[in-house]
């Protein structure tokens, strides 16, 4: 992905023809002179630069060596031997890098990137709830802070949920944080989900002889951007744009999830777009990601709803991956105990996957 370009014009020219019609022209020289800069210094400091489906346009189609959905740059990331490691998205994905790159510097270009679904459970959370449903598996969607994956038996993404929480059979398991996904998982395999209602009173909590043998326990946290989207939504674009194909992203609640043409993970969804011959294709995800599917495919006619974007991954911009490059920052770093914890859960996801 990153361009290999021996001058800044010839970088300048392909941007411009990578982002004609999504980026304004005004705006490409600047970010052509930026995307220069990075691609000449990664190469001189053999660094990787990943970036995630959701960076905006002029940074994905310009600087990452690889690109992908969040398993797909866990995998990369183990498999890499550049150093430093430059995470283009938001922290909890980058301390992933580093808990299996320890011995690697790993670099998020962003002061912060938090994520609204990962801070809306605790590790005193799930040793809560190991305390209250004892020797449950606990699976964890991968979108949560190192603290929590330290807790858990094993993660999961988008891509994989299903089929991790399948390889526990029909057993009851604990699934966080996503209460939608959750549910879209008990949709998609029929087993019940008891959703926690997570006011810190475990004593409302219902126990395990009171729900289903097969029960899904989910906790109540949510996506900021997927929780935005509704079954209006849907329904008014189906209404304006006929022959329109809907695609959920499975952070989206359980009515939206069902009432899409097809729902996945990122690279899933990209995959479908690219092997689908509608006219016109609604993405219900982050925005930017439309932006980057027509950037490499003009002719696929991308909607998406711009009013709910991720503010947390906007704050990974060509200024801050420079930055990074230019002065090691910001450095994820990993108490040891912890990490090899951590690891215990990523290693069994990728193990399943």
């Amino acid at each position: 992905m990153g361009i290999d370009a021996a001058t800044f014009e010839e970088t300048y020219k392909i941007m411009s023809k990578r982002l004609a019609g999504i980026v304004p022209k005004d705006e490409i020289r600047p970010k052509a002179e930026l995307a220069y800069e990075i691609n000449r210094l990664k190469k001189e400091r053999n660094a990787l630069i990943l970036g995630h489906n959701y960076m905006e346009p002029a940074l994905f189609v310009s600087v990452p060596d690889m690109v992908g959905d969040s398993l797909q740059l866990a995998r990369m990331a183990l498999e890499t031997d550049c150093d430093p490691i430059i995470f283009c998205g938001v922290r909890f994905m980058a301390e992933s890098a580093k808990i299996l790159n320890p011995q690697k510097t790993v670099l998020l270009p962003a002061t912060r990137a938090g994520c609204s679904l990962a801070e809306s459970i605790s590790a005193e959370d799930v040793r809560k709830l190991r305390a209250k449903y004892p020797g449950l598996p606990v699976v964890n969607y991968i979108n949560t802070y190192v603290d929590i994956k330290a807790e858990v038996d094993v993660c999961c993404t988008s891509a994989n949920s299903v089929k991790v929480v399948q390889s526990y059979g029909n057993q009851p398991v604990i699934f966080t944080p996503d209460e939608y996904m959750a549910k879209n998982i008990g949709a998609e395999t029929g087993r019940p989900v008891y959703v926690i209602p997570n006011d810190g009173d475990t004593s409302r909590w219902t126990d395990l002889k009171d729900l289903p043998a097969d029960v899904i326990i989910g906790w109540r946290g949510r996506c900021e951007v997927h929780e935005a989207f509704s079954l209006a939504d849907v329904q008014e674009v189906r209404e304006q744009i006929p022959g329109v194909a809907i695609l959920a992203h499975p952070e989206c609640s359980p009515e939206v999830f069902e009432a899409a043409d097809f729902g996945g993970s990122t690279s899933q969804m990209i995959k479908n777009v690219m092997e689908s011959a509608a006219p016109h294709f609604f993405l219900l995800t982050e925005c930017s990601m439309g932006d980057n599917i027509m950037a490499e495919n003009p002719s696929k006619d991308i909607l998406r709803m711009c009013s709910k974007t991720c503010t947390h991954m906007k704050e990974v911009t060509l200024e801050e991956v420079l930055r990074s490059l230019r002065e090691n920052v910001q450095r994820i770093e990993i108490d040891e105990e912890l990490r090899l914890r951590a690891k215990g859960s990523l290693d069994r996801m990728l193990q399943i996957s």
